[in-house]
């Protein structure tokens, strides 16, 4: 099917209102535009629970499509027992709805990297220098094949993808320390090392100063045959834009603005509305 317009949107974070803004900024048609989500739907912002009811409708009609982000992996190892529920993220109320268990399971199967169109790829935090885009690709397939399976499958992944420490990656990595790293790959990934060694410390502006040895995951430069389009990083406020990378996280829920990249000419588009400082 082709469409009049594709954009990716960056990280919504349940700002409902600043959703559906910009919703009319773009003059949006779900018969004939589609919407892609860098991932964390959900989190801080007013209403996550509108805001994921919205974006499964939308994805069922075929007009829109998602990754998940690590906020969205957090909601689902709450709704599992894996996690506990954080005071600061607004997600109370999905838990407390009717169509809970609807929302999630539907959540659990979304991918982890996706394929806007020939010259892009999604994801939520971003690809590590040392994995192409081909074996990055394998690599999601492997984690969402656990988040997506059995409901045993999930309740003994989830609690094994938290730890304070970034594992190394390296050859011959296995079990859920490979899924773990996995997971911090493509969704808790900011600074790293060329080999792929994260550092989670730093969620901080590109001006300030940066553990050594430690930089961007994309300032390493490395072949690329697609262009990663890319949220988590609220700091950035989406002003990155290399050849091999866009960021499009603006930081709506930090008093900024939701971000659209249109796919047809790079084109950014603002929301004017945006959530509260917290």
């Amino acid at each position: 099917m082709s469409f009049r317009h594709q954009y990716v949107i960056g990280d919504l974070q349940g700002c409902y209102a600043a959703f559906q803004q910009l919703l009319k900024t773009l003059d949006f048609d779900p018969k004939q535009d589609k919407l892609w989500f860098a991932g964390d739907l959900v989190a801080r912002g007013e209403d996550s629970l509108n805001t994921l009811r919205h974006v499964k409708v939308l994805c069922e009609q075929g007009a829109a499509a998602t990754v998940l982000g690590n906020h969205d992996i957090n909601l689902i190892a709450v709704w599992r027992g894996a996690a506990k529920l954080k005071e600061k993220d607004k997600t109370a109320p999905i838990f407390a709805a009717k169509d809970c268990d609807e929302l999630l399971e539907w959540l659990r199967h979304q991918p982890i990297l996706t394929y806007p169109n020939a010259q892009t790829v999604l994801v939520h935090a971003g690809i590590p220098p040392h994995w192409s885009i081909d074996e990055a690709a394998g690599y999601a397939r492997e984690l969402e094949a656990q988040l997506q399976g059995s409901k045993k499958t999930l309740d003994k992944l989830l609690p094994n993808l938290y730890s304070k420490k970034a594992d190394v990656w390296h050859d011959d990595i296995s079990g859920y320390t490979r899924l773990r790293a996995i997971s911090n790959y493509f969704t808790r990934m900011r600074l790293c090392q060329q080999d792929g060694s994260l550092e989670f410390s730093f969620t901080a502006s590109l001006g300030e100063a940066m553990p050594d040895d430690f930089m961007p995951w994309f300032e390493w430069q490395v072949p690329r045959t697609r262009k990663i389009l890319f949220g988590h990083w609220a700091a950035l406020k989406g002003d990155v834009d290399l050849p091999h990378a866009r960021a499009l996280d603006g930081g709506c829920v930090w008093g900024n603005h939701l971000l659209a990249y249109r796919l047809s000419d790079g084109k950014v588009i603002s929301s004017s509305a945006h959530c509260p400082k917290p």
